[in-house]
């Protein structure tokens, strides 16, 4: 008896789902990765709270509040809740590629985001579109 071979369709597997955006850290001239040594520096709580609200937003996109929010020209905001009553937020854009580009991250301080860290993040952000095309 001859057996049939079955379609590569027809084989179960668990689902995986994929990203929508993936994450990838913003890198500078000098090959540092600003968001990458900022959540190095932190505990491992912290680190892996921004990182589940990260995800969210990978596995996700477009997400709304609370977990992100528009910064305006195509900038964002991931918002997480630290412990100690702290609030991290780490700036991104979604890329031409779309992949979502991790800019810069900060514990905020006081109700406003801090103008230096908003142009900051979109200096990282003009820098890493101008690198795209290269």
């Amino acid at each position: 008896m001859v057996r049939k071979k079955e379609p590569a369709s027809a084989v179960t597997s668990p689902a995986i789902p994929l990203k929508r955006v993936p994450a990838i850290f913003f890198r500078t001239d000098a090959g540092n990765e600003p968001v990458r040594d900022w959540l190095k520096d932190m505990n491992r709580e912290d680190r892996r709270l921004i990182g589940e609200d990260i995800k969210t937003v990978e596995f996700g996109w477009p997400v709304g509040m609370p977990t992100c929010r528009a910064m305006g020209a195509g900038l964002h905001e991931v918002r997480t809740d630290l412990t100690g009553n702290r609030i991290a937020r780490v700036f991104l854009y979604v890329d031409k590629q779309q992949r979502m580009v991790l800019l810069h991250g900060i514990i905020k301080k006081s109700q406003a985001t801090p103008e230096d860290d908003l142009n900051l993040a979109r200096a990282n952000k003009r820098k890493h579109e101008k690198g795209l095309g290269r």
